[in-house]
């Protein structure tokens, strides 16, 4: 199944768009300059109206580009200020360099040149608003030394791909430079073989299918991704139920294998929303509730995120050739999870 590599993987091509990464797009500031304030050098008179900034960081805003008068980008800062509405677009803080911590990581493989690790549910991939510290990188950095390949950026070294902060399972990231050009092309043109388990509200129909569709970010909310009829970018996943738990004609709730033909953000989770089959727990595509007794399930299990699992990743090493494949088991939270269902 391989594409053409400009095809790309958002797992490679979107890495901004993290879990707990709101504002990473920065603000949008809106104030209506007054007749009566016209005339002036034009930072002087924005500077009150924009007051957590400071008149030099203003002037360096608008020296980028980022002032635009009704809908008209404005460049220089001492133009006389005319009347009328100012949008400016603030960026957000610079991020920091990541630091290495002393996090412990469950290795499933090692060698020079990559390192395959299982991610625990909870840990971010990498540094961004709201998670700039206990990330992956911060961890590989401590355990990789200055052997983490260097081309994913200051924030990113070492991530080809990204897991949700809050989905666990199998992650390949590279040590070395060559390392990291292959497996970035692994990835974009998507030989990789990617199989996650997912504990749905009741169970999609039929019980084994394909999902093609387009996904892009909602016009409706730019934190979510959504399915979209035009636009967005081709999103492919195979399902089939491998268990579904309660009444046969109406199950309750289920156990899905997908598998990755794209991979595009949130994907599974937007398609088994999509299918009427939210993955249960999750807090951002979850919308309607479980079944009373499914509730009293994810309590007593502890779940406490959405129950998908990243359980199997494999690929051809880009450098040595050799064929390698990683499985993972169910983390404790979503296997006592699955327990209960099966009491159904």
């Amino acid at each position: 199944m391989t594409r053409a590599v400009d095809d790309m993987d958002d797992d490679f091509a979107d890495l901004a768009f993290a879990d707990g990464a709101e504002g990473a797009e920065g603000e949008r500031l809106t104030v209506d300059l007054p007749a009566d304030q016209a005339g002036q050098r034009l930072d002087k008179a924005l500077a009150p109206l924009f007051p957590a900034l400071s008149r030099a960081r203003l002037q360096a805003l608008i020296g980028e580009g980022r002032l635009s008068l009704d809908g008209q980008p404005v460049a220089d800062a001492s133009r006389k200020a005319r009347a009328g509405t100012y949008v400016l677009s603030v960026p957000p803080p610079a991020a920091a360099e990541p630091e290495p911590e002393a996090i412990p990581l469950t290795v499933l493989y090692e060698d020079q040149h990559l390192i395959v690790v299982d991610k625990p549910a909870g840990m971010a991939a990498h540094p961004a608003p709201g998670s700039w510290t206990g990330t992956l990188v911060n961890a590989l950095l401590h355990h990789c030394g200055d052997s983490l390949s260097g081309v994913g950026g200051v924030v990113r070294p070492g991530i080809v791909h990204r897991l949700d902060k809050d989905t666990s399972g199998v992650m390949v990231a590279a040590k070395s430079d060559a390392a990291h050009q292959g497996l970035s092309r692994l990835f974009s043109t998507h030989d990789i073989d990617r199989l996650y388990i997912a504990l749905t509200r009741g169970a999609p129909s039929p019980a084994a299918s394909t999902i093609e569709t387009r996904i892009g970010r909602s016009p409706g909310d730019r934190k979510k991704m959504a399915v979209l009829r035009a636009g967005g970018r081709e999103a492919i996943t195979h399902y089939r139920v491998e268990a579904a738990f309660g009444p046969a004609d109406k199950p309750l709730a289920a156990r899905v294998a997908c598998r990755l033909e794209t991979g595009r953000t949130h994907q599974i989770r937007v398609h088994m929303a999509s299918k009427g089959s939210p993955c249960l727990g999750d807090p951002v595509y979850g919308a309607g509730q479980p079944a009373t007794a499914v509730r009293e399930m994810i309590r007593e299990a502890g779940l406490s995120r959405q129950a998908l699992h990243a359980a199997v990743l494999g690929f051809v090493h880009p450098i040595t050739g050799e064929a390698l494949r990683f499985e993972t088991p169910l983390p404790a939270d979503m296997a006592a999870l699955q327990a209960c269902l099966e009491t159904l």
